[in-house]
């Protein structure tokens, strides 16, 4: 599989499905039908029309699209986007809020790299943006960035958190929504060992695998069932000669997207039913739910395959973060150094991606920290997407989670936390 054959035959049968899409719409288009006016030609355009907008979408990473935020003077002020690190493989972007005073929260929001852009948080940013100054770690595809540019594995992506983490300062809350939520964990635990000062006040962990075998899932047992050797061979392509990564091993973002339309198929196949039906009875817009959702969800992105091998092997298969032995850059980071980060677990009931237990599985490693600076919500009902993005998002989990940030907007004093860091060295070192 390691080809760019491989690759450019995934991109070409989406290419020709779009194809397809655009030569049905238009065929059916033709003035001319009027004559003959039977229904097949309007379910012929508006399957054509949902077609080619669907495989379109694939290539194509979606805007912000956050226009405006309403202040405190019930003013509509414009938000601008702007670069304020940037990297090869990521960037740290601020939405800065035009004409309004700043914020005293101050939040860094780690999105996750598992096929979708950080566009993928878009409500989650537009839900935050009007009481706090946010900053999102956004992703690059892999098959944009050239060969020359290196590697790219949990360990380069958790030293970008923390370059981030450092560059913000210690007065930000840092919340971490699904892939991300280890590897955050663990940039908090190197900065308490390396640049206590640099941690942030608060952590807030949503829906990630800390330990993926506290609740096994589809996605963890699909882990468990396959070897290294098989997943590589299976999953890992080159990408083809039509972009700046030609060459470059990756896990493709297409192949992700077929992955997660079939742990639903049925949903999806019945989604797209329905909006083929909207179409050709002319009931649907170009902005409706249908739309919204899947010019998101269908918009993936590349994944280095060195990244996406060492998640699956040294997250969900080694549990490195689980047993408190993962390793960046040669040091062997201790979570337990976290002695003065207040740390919040927010989990769903339905997730059916990552299972309630395994973001909270957490707090057990986090041995240095008071348990009054530990906290938990369980969101009754709620699926994966839900606990971030979702109404149960809206109404319950941001409010409890702004309602952490205050409470915990003032570090420990000066010397609860250098007792602490010394009680957790000396036990490091009895070790």
């Amino acid at each position: 599989m390691k080809q760019m054959a491989t690759y450019d035959l995934m991109e070409t049968m989406r290419n020709t499905n779009e194809w397809w899409g655009a030569s049905a719409r238009a065929m059916a288009s033709y003035p001319v039908w009027g004559l003959v006016p039977h229904p097949m030609f309007k379910a012929m355009s508006a399957w054509g029309r949902v077609t080619e907008r669907s495989f379109a979408r694939m290539v194509i990473k979606p805007a912000w699209d956050i226009r405006t935020v309403v202040g405190d003077d019930d003013r509509d002020h414009l938000v601008e986007e702007f670069i304020e690190i940037k990297r090869p493989f990521g960037d740290l972007l601020r939405f800065k809020v035009q004409n309004r005073t700043e914020k005293k929260r101050r939040i860094l929001v780690c999105a996750p790299m598992s096929g979708h852009y950080s566009t993928l948080l878009r409500s989650t940013v537009a839900s935050l943006l009007p009481d706090a100054e946010v900053w999102i770690t956004d992703w690059h595809n892999a098959r944009d960035i050239p060969v020359s540019e290196g590697k790219f594995d949990i360990e380069d992506y958790t030293q970008y958190v923390v370059d981030f983490m450092k560059h913000l300062g210690p007065d930000t809350h840092v919340v971490a929504v699904c892939q991300p939520v280890p590897l955050a964990l663990a940039a908090t635990a190197l900065l308490a060992e390396q640049e206590p000062e640099a941690q942030p006040l608060t952590l807030t962990l949503i829906g990630g695998p800390v330990d993926p075998d506290a609740a096994p899932t589809e996605v963890t047992d699909f882990g468990r069932r396959v070897t290294m050797g098989q997943l590589e061979h299976l999953s890992i392509q080159r990408v083809g000669f039509k972009f700046a990564g030609a060459g470059r091993l990756v896990y493709p973002g297409l192949l992700q997207l077929a992955g997660f339309i079939s742990m639903n198929m049925d949903r999806h196949a019945q989604a797209f039913s329905d909006k083929i039906v909207a179409a050709a009875r002319g009931e649907d817009s170009e902005h409706d739910a249908h739309n919204r959702f899947y010019d998101e969800y269908l918009s993936v992105m590349d994944m280095t395959a060195e990244f996406y091998l060492s998640t699956v092997e040294r997250i969900f298969k080694d549990r490195e973060i689980a047993r408190n032995a993962f390793v960046v850059n040669g040091h062997k980071v201790d979570i337990g150094a976290i002695n003065s980060v207040a740390v919040k677990i927010v989990e769903g009931s339905k997730d059916d991606i990552s299972a309630p237990g395994q973001c909270l599985a957490a707090l057990d490693l986090l041995t240095g920290l008071p348990e009054d600076m530990k906290a938990h919500h369980l969101e009754d009902g709620a699926g994966h997407y839900g606990i971030f993005a979702g109404r149960s998002w809206r109404n319950n989990i941001r409010p409890l989670v702004f309602e952490f940030m205050d409470h915990h907007a003032q570090r420990p004093s000066g010397k609860a936390a250098k007792s602490r860091t010394a009680a957790v060295k000396l036990a490091s070192s009895n070790d």
